[in-house]
C-alpha cells in the first residue's frame, strides 16, 4: 500500500418520479456495485461542473447541479485511498438515461430508496442518509 494525497470526486443524487438513479460499475474499485454517476475533478475544474460532465459522460443526461446534498468522505486505508466527493441532489435532468460507456457500466436503472440493489459503492452508502434526511424533510413539510 502506498499512501497518496486525497483525492477529489463528485457524484449526483438523480431523482425522477420519486426514484434514484444507480449505475453499475464494471471494474475495480467496486465492480459489480451499483453507485450514483459521477467521476473524478479535473485540475481547476468545478465540482459541480465536473458532476454535469460525469454525468454526462456516463449516462447522456444533461444537468444542472446547484445543489450540494453532502461531501462524502471515503477512506480505505487497505487500498490507500482517500477521496472527497461533493455529491449534488438533481431533480431536473434532462433525457432518457442509458449506458454510454459500456466498457465501465453494464447496468442502469431508477430504484425506489427503499428498494436499492446491492451491493451500492461506498460513497452512494455515505451519500444515502442525507438524501433520506432531505426526502423526510420534503415529506414532512419541512424545507428541502
Amino acid at each position: 500500500m502506498s499512501a497518496r494525497e486525497p483525492r477529489l470526486g463528485t457524484g449526483a443524487a438523480i431523482l425522477r418520479g420519486g426514484r434514484l438513479l444507480l449505475i453499475r460499475r464494471r471494474g475495480a474499485p467496486e465492480a459489480g456495485a451499483w453507485g450514483l454517476p459521477g467521476g473524478k475533478v479535473d485540475l481547476f475544474e468545478r465540482a459541480n461542473v465536473a458532476a454535469a460532465r460525469e454525468v454526462l459522460e456516463e449516462t447522456g443526461l444533461r444537468i444542472v447541479a446547484r445543489e450540494l446534498l453532502c461531501v462524502v468522505d471515503q477512506i480505505d486505508r487497505d487500498a490507500g485511498d482517500h477521496w472527497f466527493a461533493p455529491v449534488y441532489v438533481v431533480e431536473d435532468a434532462a433525457g432518457e438515461p442509458a449506458i454510454t460507456e459500456p466498457h465501465k457500466h453494464d447496468g442502469l436503472d431508477w430504484f425506489a430508496l427503499d428498494a436499492l440493489p446491492e451491493p451500492l459503492t461506498a460513497p452512494t452508502r455515505g451519500a444515502l442518509p442525507h438524501l433520506r434526511e432531505r426526502l423526510n424533510r420534503r415529506s414532512a413539510g419541512g424545507a428541502s
